[in-house]
């Protein structure tokens, strides 16, 4: 099967935990990796106007995809999904933090695409709302139906 492993925000910024870090790390160079890097940019989107908190305006990826993308929101960049369907992936993997709101949001939009989301259930972390991801899971599973774990792509 053509797959795509997609790590959404892995960076200092959001404190992801070591076995988060590891675990995505273990999948590098198994197929083609991207991985999408939040930055701030207040005029871009106003995380620290609305939210009071921003992540930093430097960060970098903790995981060496084959490709890493900038954005400055929650979605990921036109040009993200442009070179994703590029691949012409049979499923895009889904990793990373914030299962109920970035990863979630990259599920929409992978969907939009045309693209299969497939969330890699034990390799997320949702939002200080749900730090275990549970309400994102079943978001995702809700919404796209297809969800995986580590175990499963063995």
């Amino acid at each position: 099967m053509r797959q795509v492993l997609l790590i959404i925000d892995v960076q200092p910024s959001f404190n992801p935990p070591q076995w988060l870090v590891d675990g995505i790390t273990s999948l590098i160079g198994r197929m083609p990796s991207v991985a999408s890097v939040e930055r701030h940019d207040e005029s871009v989107t106003p995380f620290q106007r609305q939210l009071g908190w921003q992540p930093a305006a430097h960060d970098q990826s903790l995981v060496a995809a084959d490709r890493i993308f900038i954005k400055h929101g929650y979605a990921p960049t036109a040009e993200m999904l442009d070179y994703l369907r590029q691949l012409n992936p049979e499923r895009v993997l889904v990793c990373g933090i914030q299962t109920d709101t970035c990863v979630l949001a990259a599920g929409f939009a992978l969907f939009d695409a045309g693209l299969q989301p497939t969330l890699i259930s034990d390799l997320t972390v949702g939002s200080s709302l749900d730090r275990s991801g549970q309400l994102g899971v079943s978001l995702w599973r809700h919404h796209f139906g297809h969800v995986v774990s580590t175990q499963q792509l063995r």
